[in-house]
């Protein structure tokens, strides 16, 4: 008979496992820089073994991107899910405050631990080349996803729905990373971007 608590338990020491990982890795990439900073050194900052390392992740890429997939699903289940009568231009404004909640409850981790990771991409080229790909790939399965929510728009309607949104939520961040602002006031900026993305999208219904 399996104990639910003991369940509890092991969930949460993994958690714990995964959350010191992922700050062990930005904190060396960060000191260090990331080509620089070997899986061994990711998992004696963490307390575990590299064995362990490879439990949690398969490169120091996927480090750095820990959260992508997990966002991407919540993103496909919000507009499978829309509210009725949900605008497409308010379900994607939707995700995107989402996404934002997201930086300081998943994991636990801090908005301090999202800026870093935000600053580490921008200045790391391998980081800059993943994210490039993932971002096309993201966008394009949002177009999909958009679309079958709602079949009424087209394929452009949806592609130029999702690239408005997301893509001066992106600029506005990394606008505001030339400033030298904090993660909240990433945070501020992000929302009111995509407030006024969305007054563009209103003509989508």
């Amino acid at each position: 008979m399996v104990d639910n608590g003991s369940v509890g338990l092991r969930e949460r020491k993994k958690q714990r496992t995964r959350r010191a990982l992922i700050e062990a890795a930005l904190r060396l990439f960060d000191e260090k820089g990331f080509d620089e900073t070997t899986l061994a050194e990711i998992a004696a900052e963490a307390d575990v073994s590299t064995r362990t390392f490879f439990s949690y992740f398969a490169s120091k890429e996927d480090v750095v991107f820990y959260d992508s997939a997990r966002k991407m699903e919540l993103a496909v289940a919000t507009l499978a899910g829309r509210a009725p009568g949900e605008s497409p231009g308010d379900a994607l404004l939707r995700i995107v405050e989402q996404s934002l909640t997201w930086l300081t409850t998943y994991e636990e981790l801090t908005f301090e631990d999202a800026e870093l990771r935000i600053r580490l991409v921008l200045k790391e080229p391998t980081l800059r080349a993943r994210a490039l790909v993932m971002l096309l790939e993201s966008q394009t399965a949002l177009v999909r996803a958009l679309r079958a929510a709602y079949p009424e728009l087209d394929q452009v309607e949806a592609a130029a729905a999702v690239g408005a949104m997301f893509g001066a939520v992106k600029l506005a961040i990394v606008a505001d990373l030339c400033h030298d602002l904090s993660a909240e006031q990433m945070s501020s900026t992000a929302r009111r971007a995509a407030e006024i993305a969305l007054a563009g999208l209103r003509s989508l219904g």
